[in-house]
């Protein structure tokens, strides 16, 4: 048997199984608790699926996922419009220990990724693929990078990306909490009341938000403005690659360039920013993205790499465990503040900001309230960590190409 589908019917089924996700999440406390994407859940069960028709003799399936990598350059797009460097300004030092903290995690995840690779014995790209690619990364740089590393000739990318993914989530929700424990009572730490400097960053914050509607034309406007990054973008980062022979995803592209529209815009007020509307066009782009590409994984070609990927993965979490205690808390002033911002850190450096979120919701609920983590803590790991974190597995990827 072998069922074939259309542009429009693989549309469909992406936001279908995305839906589906949705209501397993609320069912199963399990997949709630870790933050695992809904599009990860629906697109994941129908790749499972798939590789059982395909054991069994049964049939195959085949998609047409063309609308994949538009979708995936929407997202990033966005995300580069959330780049405002006036909340690093406002964020004081704080913030940027914290980035720069961040940012050395992606570049060591990526040595330990690669490092490992090679004493596996499996290719040093695969590594990167385990490493800030997945880690940092989370599911969506996965899917984005992997077909990059796949063009290279390095089979199994993308799958091993999104297994890395899923593994970094939960064990990023795991450890959190318990980091952040451990610190606490370790040094007996309290909450400690804001001042000035979080009130001043919680003004800057705020300035992107509104009470007004979203409309048709606003929704329009900021259509104008993503697509218009995306056209100039792939342009960039094509000529740029013919240019350097460098490897330079078309997306990086956009996504730099969002960054630099958005914040001359911030200096010039040129149109009416909407973070929100931006926000929600992100969140239906990584939706769809996401789905297409987990529900076209080719779970099989990964069963030899079983192993090595496990290994790599163990020493990716002990690393973020022993970073956390040892450098980030010390860095960050051996506060409580500190020691909630390391539960965070181990949600965002291993799964998502969504994760870091809920482990410092968590901690907070238990221990008491610190505004200054969940303050710096979304605004490094929704966007600013991209900045160091993609040219991180840009160069990595060139380098082992």
């Amino acid at each position: 048997m072998k069922l074939e589908f259309s542009l429009i019917e693989t549309l469909f089924l992406s936001v279908l199984l995305l839906l589906f996700g949705y209501f397993i999440r609320k069912k199963i406390k399990f997949l709630h608790r870790f933050c695992i994407p809904a599009p990860v859940i629906g697109g994941l069960l129908f790749s499972i699926f798939v590789m059982v028709l395909k054991e069994l003799n049964v049939g195959t399936i085949t998609l047409d996922v063309s609308l994949q990598s538009s979708f995936m350059l929407a997202f990033f797009t966005t995300v580069g419009l959330g780049a405002s460097f006036s909340l690093v300004r406002q964020g004081g030092k704080l913030l940027i220990v914290y980035w720069l903290l961040c940012g050395f995690v992606a570049i060591f995840q990526n040595v330990i990724g690669v490092s490992l690779a090679q004493v596996l014995g499996i290719h040093p790209l695969l590594g990167v693929m385990a490493g800030a690619v997945s880690m940092e990364g989370g599911h969506g740089a996965a899917g984005a990078f992997g077909p990059t590393v796949e063009e290279l000739g390095v089979q199994a990318a993308t799958t091993i990306g999104f297994a890395a993914a899923t593994f970094g989530l939960i064990f990023g929700s795991l450890i959190g909490g318990p980091v952040s424990r451990y610190l606490i009572n370790k040094y007996d730490l309290k909450p400690e009341t804001s001042n000035e400097e979080i009130k001043t960053f919680e003004a800057v914050v705020g300035m992107n938000k509104h009470d007004e509607p979203l409309t048709s034309h606003r929704i329009f406007t900021h259509i104008c403005l993503i697509t218009f990054c995306m056209c100039l973008g792939v342009i960039i980062s094509k000529s740029f690659a013919q240019i350097t022979s460098f490897v330079l995803p078309e997306y990086v592209g956009a996504m730099f360039l969002a960054v630099i529209i958005r914040n001359l815009n911030d200096r010039f007020h040129v149109m009416k920013f909407d973070l929100k509307c931006v926000n929600l066009i992100g969140d239906v782009s990584l939706g769809i993205f996401l789905s297409m590409a987990l529900m076209n994984l080719k779970i099989w070609e990964i069963f030899d790499l079983a192993v090595p990927l496990f290994v790599i993965l163990v020493f990716q979490v002990l690393f973020i465990i022993l970073y956390g205690i040892f450098v980030v808390f010390r860095l960050l002033g051996k506060d409580y503040d500190a020691a909630v911002m390391v539960g965070g850190l181990s949600g965002h450096a291993l799964g998502g900001t969504p994760n870091a979120m809920a482990n410092m919701g968590a901690i907070t609920e238990r221990y008491g309230e610190s505004k200054r983590a969940f303050l710096i803590v979304p605004v490094v790991g929704a966007f600013l960590i991209d900045l160091f974190g993609i040219p991180s597995i840009i160069s990595f990827i060139n380098f082992f190409k």
